[in-house]
């Protein structure tokens, strides 16, 4: 996806592309990750759909968890997605910003030629 060390910058336009495909597939990821915790806890801990939200979406942020857990399947679900959600968070940012780390990168390799 990326041009390699030895070829030019490519153009601004191309770069923004990039971004918004970068951007795109973080969207994606978060999506996914969220219905995955929606899912773990409107199943294990019988949460409605609106109270899963919210938990899967302050665990993937990085906030914790709104509603305390009852279950004890829930709170090893809870665990769970907590490690994975760190992880998640790490990556997606990682995503998202690689367009525009890897041409400061490569544009200060230019100019050590």
């Amino acid at each position: 996806m990326f041009e390699h060390h030895s070829h030019p910058l490519i153009s601004i336009q191309r770069l923004i592309w990039r971004m918004v495909y970068s951007t795109l597939a973080g969207i994606c990821l978060i999506a996914i990750s969220l219905f995955i915790g929606m899912w773990g806890y409107h199943y294990y801990e019988n949460l409605s759909w609106v109270d899963s939200f919210v938990n899967a979406a302050m665990i993937l942020s990085g906030m914790g968890p709104f509603e305390p857990l009852k279950t004890s399947s829930g709170k090893i679900f809870a665990g769970f997605y907590a490690l994975y959600s760190g992880l998640a968070l790490i990556t997606i940012a990682a995503i998202i910003f690689a367009p525009i780390i890897h041409r400061f990168l490569h544009k200060f390799h230019l100019e050590q030629k």
